[in-house]
């Protein structure tokens, strides 16, 4: 086994699978866990990051295993008020969750760094494996339509995925800062390997790599870098992914995930049916994550697999 840090790059419901795998089979040092926050916006006067807080309700055993997003001891007072005051409630937040997003917004407007919040937090729901924003800095996934431009919160939790997308855009990006401990652990020569995990390439992996030098870094880390298709037996196992493949003139496959960024690829690990097209050294294992097993077990195959490209 080889030593060293390992990043994972990781959406929300996919990559917190592989993210809590890794953290079952890694000393907390060793891991480092990069969140997407295309998805954060502001909602109801408050500040909310779904995939940290995906990530961090799955790492601290508190999601809710039937949505896959949420805390699993949750109630609902809060939303059936704001509904039947006339308020927005189609961003579902549970009374439980909603604390979390108060305090995050009272630390934010305070002056605190949404990095810093996050390793509290985590830290108070007894978290060891670090989680950081990919940026301190505020980027907003957009998605055009054909009815024009929406920000992605509209499109994936109002409108349910309805409309075509055509285009996506990460607003704000060109002007972000990477999280300077993320570009400091890529290039600081102690890297074990680069796991991209089975989230949807077009807005939770792409927003990483397109802040300002975070690809790059990518590329010249110097550890292998190697992901996880989101796609199994040629669908996509959670979320809008093969959607989104098939509107934009892709072919709904592995090879259309991994063409995301196989220039960044030293290997891909696929499921057995989906081996056709891919560029990068591949590694064929089953891929689905059904039990806590299954997630340790792919995270041991794919820390194997990266440790062979060394």
């Amino acid at each position: 086994m080889s030593s060293g840090v390992v990043v994972a790059l990781s959406g929300g419901v996919g990559g917190a699978k592989l993210a809590l795998g890794l953290s079952r089979v890694l000393p907390a040092d060793d891991l480092l866990v990069v969140a997407n926050t295309g998805d954060d916006f502001e909602h109801l006067g408050l500040s909310i990051s779904p995939d940290i807080d995906t990530l961090t309700y799955v790492l601290a055993g508190l999601d809710n295993p039937v949505t896959g997003w949420g805390r699993r001891d949750e109630t609902w007072s809060f939303m059936e008020t704001i509904g039947a005051l006339g308020g927005a409630d189609w961003f579902r937040l549970g009374d439980r969750d909603l604390a979390l997003h108060v305090e995050r917004t009272r630390r934010l407007k305070a002056g605190q760094t949404l990095s810093q919040i996050t390793g509290d937090i985590c830290r108070r729901l007894g978290v060891s494996t670090r989680v950081l924003p990919m940026t301190d800095d505020r980027v907003r996934t957009r998605v055009r339509s054909d009815d024009g431009w929406i920000d992605f919160q509209d499109y994936f939790v109002r409108q349910q995925c309805r409309p075509v997308v055509r285009e996506l855009a990460f607003d704000g990006v060109e002007k972000a800062r990477a999280q300077p401990d993320i570009m400091a652990t890529l290039l600081g020569g102690k890297l074990r390997a680069v796991v991209i995990c089975p989230s949807n390439p077009f807005i939770s992996i792409e927003p990483i790599l397109a802040v300002p030098g975070l690809r790059a870094a990518l590329a010249g880390c110097g550890a292998p870098v190697v992901a996880v298709s989101p796609i199994v037996g040629g669908r996509a196992v959670k979320g809008p992914t093969a959607k989104m493949m098939h509107e934009l003139g892709l072919p709904v496959s592995a090879a259309s995930a991994a063409g995301r960024y196989d220039d960044l690829l030293a290997g891909y690990v696929v499921d057995t049916a989906d081996a056709a097209g891919v560029r990068a050294k591949l590694h064929i294992a089953p891929t689905l994550m059904t039990t806590l097993e299954d997630r340790e077990r792919l995270a041991r195959t794919v820390l194997g697999f990266a440790d062979s490209l060394t």
